[in-house]
């Protein structure tokens, strides 16, 4: 019998390859793959039945001169695919950067060894791809964003206002049209911005989940609520003594704890009850998530010093409403545009 699992990735992939990256042959694919983790195994095997014509690589079986060249013969508009347990390291060459410097497209699978059991087969659900979903609602909020004066969060009971507009919403939902690169981390869905003025962020926010000191997901008994004046945290009510390494960390490379990316997360296969470990894929769930310290390489602002700015720490809501210029764009667990 067909494990149903392998089933969902398989179709899963087929739709990425054909809708989000638009590949198809005669240009060429290689998968570079590892044989650490029964979920790199899984997608591995996927990948073979969805891109059969593909190239496959063991990174672990060959020298890493022989990846190396196997990704110098491909060309501009040909297609990487990296599944990976952990991270693959290649001496001082940053595999998707490189690759995506030549016009490669790139699908990244990595961290794959966090999750296992259970969390696997949320993982395989988080691959689904919805064009219409991701491409219509992404593409409204991030309209939406882009035009509003403020924003606000409410967190049950509590209440995190985005007094300023907000910066020029970036997309993560699988639309390369347009842009530069192709590709990049996958599960995707998320639709992020920042305050333009950092200090007008003003309030509480309850916070259910936080990324711990290794960047694996931290669930409390219960949420801490973060007391937010003028864009930095100024105390944590109900916080753990986990949480609390979390901001001495911050607080010790950077003086304070400044609140900077408002995530709009929209992969619906994550909820609160179908959550994984790694917090680089978790931070697609639905709802809003926000980063603590100054480390926000997407936007720049004139007072932080990138070689000052050493923490990005993502920390998730309970998100029950989300409004921008007072209209609520997300209620019940969903987006309402």
């Amino acid at each position: 019998m067909t494990d149903p699992i392998l089933v969902s990735a398989e179709k899963h992939i087929r739709d990425i390859l054909a809708l989000a990256v638009e590949h198809a042959p005669p240009r060429k694919a290689l998968v570079v793959f590892d044989a650490r983790s029964p979920l790199s195994l899984l997608l591995t095997e996927a990948y073979r039945r969805g891109l059969p014509e593909a190239g496959f690589i063991d990174f672990d079986a060959v020298p890493q001169a022989s990846v190396l060249a196997a990704f110098d013969r491909l060309q501009a508009s040909d297609l990487a695919v990296l599944i990976q347990s952990g991270n693959f390291r290649l001496e001082a060459f940053r595999v998707r950067v490189a690759l995506f410097k030549r016009g490669i497209k790139v699908i990244e699978h990595p961290h794959l060894e966090r999750m296992r059991g259970e969390e696997a087969a949320w993982y395989v659900d988080a691959l689904a791809y919805d064009p219409g979903y991701y491409r219509g609602v992404g593409a409204a909020l991030k309209r939406r964003i882009d035009g509003a004066r403020s924003a606000e969060v409410d967190s049950g009971g509590e209440r995190l206002v985005f007094a300023s507009g907000l910066e020029e919403a970036k997309l993560n939902v699988g639309d390369y049209r347009g842009m530069k690169n192709v590709g990049g981390q996958f599960p995707i869905g998320e639709v992020f911005t920042e305050a333009r003025d950092l200090e007008a962020v003003n309030g509480r926010l309850r916070i259910f989940v936080f990324a711990d000191v290794d960047f694996m997901l931290n669930r409390p008994e219960r949420p801490i609520i973060l007391v937010i004046e003028k864009g930095r945290v100024a105390g944590a009510v109900d916080s753990t003594p986990d949480f609390e390494r979390v901001l001495a960390g911050i607080r010790a490379d950077e003086g304070e704890v400044w609140v900077r990316e408002l995530g709009f997360g929209m992969n619906r296969a994550f909820t609160a009850d179908r959550m994984v470990r790694d917090i680089g894929t978790l931070e697609r769930m639905c709802g809003i998530h926000l980063s603590l310290g100054a480390k926000h390489a997407v936007y720049q602002k004139p007072d932080f010093k990138r070689r000052n700015t050493k923490h990005h720490v993502d920390v998730f809501a309970v998100t029950r409403e989300v409004r921008l210029d007072g209209e609520a764009v997300f209620r019940d667990g969903a987006w309402t545009i």
